[in-house]
């Protein structure tokens, strides 16, 4: 089992606060999405770094990583990397020969190992065991998967590449991605669990995980971006571009805005199955340009003049 330091794939101290975290996360996927980035590696980098950030990100799993390394997951599932590894309802003891059943008991015990019922017939010479053959439908698996800001607006099927929890190989499965569908939510796919032994499969529960957007945040069902505009553009008024899950839309900018001026643009956000679709609400953020041809300078330097208050007379 390959170890992955999520810490330095964030570059990010272990002792980082989930605010820092959650920083350094953002700005490596603002470089790194692929919708920006052309670099051969961006993309595996950007898978990278979401499965860094969904680990160090969420309480438990985090201490669980802390504690356990790359054996994390197996602790996620069963509560105990021993019990992990084995895959049997028991603890072992390295070096003492013990092994402690627990609330499971003997008879479980065979049942989890050979995939049987045991029966325990009692005898004058002692007691006897008898493995019986039943059908046992498969266990229920999770998995993630990470789609994009816009599957989650449009819905419908995706055929999704993801790794089979049941083989540990890549594979590629066709799923129905319900319309307004939010992360954290599942997603069942009945028969695509662990195979059951004569009975009948498990189920695959799917949680969803939205990938960074260039530009959108979801909030909710509200999305958020910043609108970058010109020093004049604030100051006299105008038109701007901002970014919709259906395209660039032109909103409107009144002379005189101040960066920080958030303009809400209603139903533009995530849309609702059952009720209203969320807003996205445009934060304007004046830039100036990296550089200024003596032209422009001129003209900055006599709007500064024109601004100052003019000097006060001396009284006689």
């Amino acid at each position: 089992m390959q170890y992955k330091d999520y810490y330095q794939v964030l570059g990010v101290p272990k002792d980082a606060s989930s605010q820092d975290i959650q920083k350094a996360y953002r700005s490596l996927a603002r470089k790194l999405h692929p919708d920006v980035n052309r670099e051969p590696d961006a993309e595996n980098r950007f898978k990278e770094i979401g499965e860094a950030y969904e680990v160090l990100h969420d309480g438990e799993k985090r201490k669980k990583y802390d504690r356990y390394g790359a054996a994390w997951k197996q602790a996620q599932s069963s509560g105990s990397p021993h019990q992990a590894a084995e895959g049997f309802p028991f603890e072992f003891t390295p070096g003492s020969g013990n092994f402690d059943f627990g609330s499971t008991g003997f008879s479980s015990f065979f049942e989890m190992l050979f995939g049987d019922e045991v029966q325990f017939t009692n005898r004058p010479g002692g007691t006897t065991a008898r493995r019986v053959r039943v059908p046992r439908g498969g266990r229920d698996l999770e998995s993630t998967l990470r789609v994009k800001l816009e599957d989650l607006a449009s819905g419908g099927k995706r055929r999704v590449d993801m790794l089979d929890p049941t083989t540990g190989k890549r594979t590629s499965i066709d799923v129905t991605l319900p319309r307004g569908v939010l992360p954290k939510q599942r997603i069942r796919l009945a028969g695509k669990g662990e195979p059951g032994t004569d009975g009948q499969p498990g189920d695959l529960l799917l949680q969803i995980e939205v990938e960074p957007h260039p530009r959108l945040t979801l909030e909710g069902r509200d999305l958020s971006c910043d609108v970058p505009i010109s020093p004049w553009l604030a100051a006299l008024g105008g038109t701007a571009a901002v970014p919709t899950l259906e395209g660039p839309v032109q909103i409107r900018i009144l002379a005189g805005s101040s960066t920080g001026r958030r303009i809400r643009l209603r139903g533009k956000g995530l849309p609702n199955p059952a009720g209203v679709a969320g807003d996205l609400l445009a934060e304007l953020k004046i830039v100036m340009p990296e550089t200024i041809a003596p032209q422009e300078r001129e003209l900055y330097e006599r709007l500064r003049d024109l601004a100052q208050p003019a000097p006060a007379a001396d009284s006689a």
